[in-house]
Formats: C-alpha cells, structure tokens, sequence
C-alpha cells in the first residue's frame, strides 16, 4: 500500500525532487528517474477530479487481459465479417503478453512504484515486475494490427484508446510513467512483427 497522503492531499514524493526515492526508481538512471517524477507530478494536478478518476480507473480496469482490444476485435470482426481477423489477433495478443510478462519484464524485474495502487483509486494488484508495462505494451500492439487493417484514417481512434489505456497505469501509480513508454515502444516493435505474421497467416 502507498503512505498515506499529506493533508493537502498532493504527494510529496512526486513533487519534490529530494524526497526519498520511491520503489523502483534508480533502475535506469537519474533523468528516468527524473522524468517519472515530473509526470507524477503532473497527473497529481489531475487526481481527484472525479472524471478523470473514472476515466482512467475504468481504463485500467478495461486493459486486463486485453479485455477491451479483443471486445473492440469481436465486434469490429462482426460488423465487417471479419471474424479471421478476431481469431488472428485473439492468438497473437496472447502471444505478446507472453512475450511481455514471462520474457521481457523476467529481463528487467523492476519494482513497481506501488504494490497495489494509489490509495485513492481501486485497481487489480498485479502479480509481475513493472517493466515494461503490459497495458500499454498490448494497447500499442493491437492499435498498430488494426490500423494495419483499418487504414490510416482509423490509426487516430485506435491510438488514442492505447494511450489512455497507457497513462490510466501511471495515473493510478500502478506504474512508472517510464514503464508506459517502454510499453508503448515494445508493443509498437511487436505490433510491427505481428502485422508480417498475420499478413503470411492470412495468404495462406
């Protein structure tokens, strides 16, 4: 659980660059670590505000498993008869969170900032290492398959639900900021090898 917050309610940790570091920080060196606190800080502006709460809780929430890319999937395949596309990227977002989750994070084991998020917003306590974050990393992988699909036209609506998927995990202090980027970076670089899989999958 984090500390309790001062009476304020901002956290000084994330805003005052001398606090004592928080978990995790210090793996990749003082701008990261740097870096993390000024985004903390600037989400903290925005915590609290019961919209931006909800938004980004539901975001989170959503993300699990990659609930809401194979929601989006399933009805995008039915609505365009595409249920092989819904089958081909069922499959290889399962095989990017393998790669993720028991390959890359196994590489860094870095600790999250919090075992079970802010104290203010409720969220699933996760059971792997912080980076890189899954959430995005899946976010930026299935947008990449079905802009891949859709055109370019769509890359805007597929992007923007990664990245509030993304940030909901900073926002609730499941993640360092710098896990989300690295999240978005290797789900962009597997995305990129997924569309060739699927693309030799789908000729056959």
């Amino acid at each position: 659980m984090t500390a309790d917050p001062p009476i304020d309610g901002t956290d000084s940790s994330a805003l005052d660059p001398a606090a004592d570091v928080v978990p995790g920080q210090g793996a990749f060196g003082p701008a990261v670590d740097a870096f993390d606190r000024r985004v903390d800080a600037l989400l903290e502006q925005v915590r609290g505000n019961p919209i931006a709460d909800k938004l980004f809780t539901t975001a989170s929430h959503v993300g699990e498993f990659s609930m809401i890319w194979h929601a989006i999937s399933l009805g995008r395949g039915v609505a365009r008869g595409r249920r092989d596309h819904v089958v081909v990227l069922a499959v290889l977002i399962g095989a990017e969170s393998l790669i993720v989750n028991q390959g890359v994070k196994r590489l860094f084991k870095r600790t999250r900032p919090t075992t079970e998020g802010d104290d203010r917003l409720k969220v699933r306590r996760p059971l792997t290492s912080s980076f890189p974050s899954g959430h995005s990393s899946a976010a930026a992988f299935a947008a990449t398959m079905l802009t891949a699909w859709d055109g370019r036209r769509w890359g805007p609506v597929w992007y923007s639900v990664a990245g509030v998927v993304g940030v909901s995990r900073a926002y609730v202090r499941i993640h360092h900021a710098s896990d989300v980027v690295g999240g978005f970076a290797t789900g962009k670089l597997l995305g990129l090898v997924g569309r060739r899989v699927a693309r030799a999958v789908m000729a056959r």
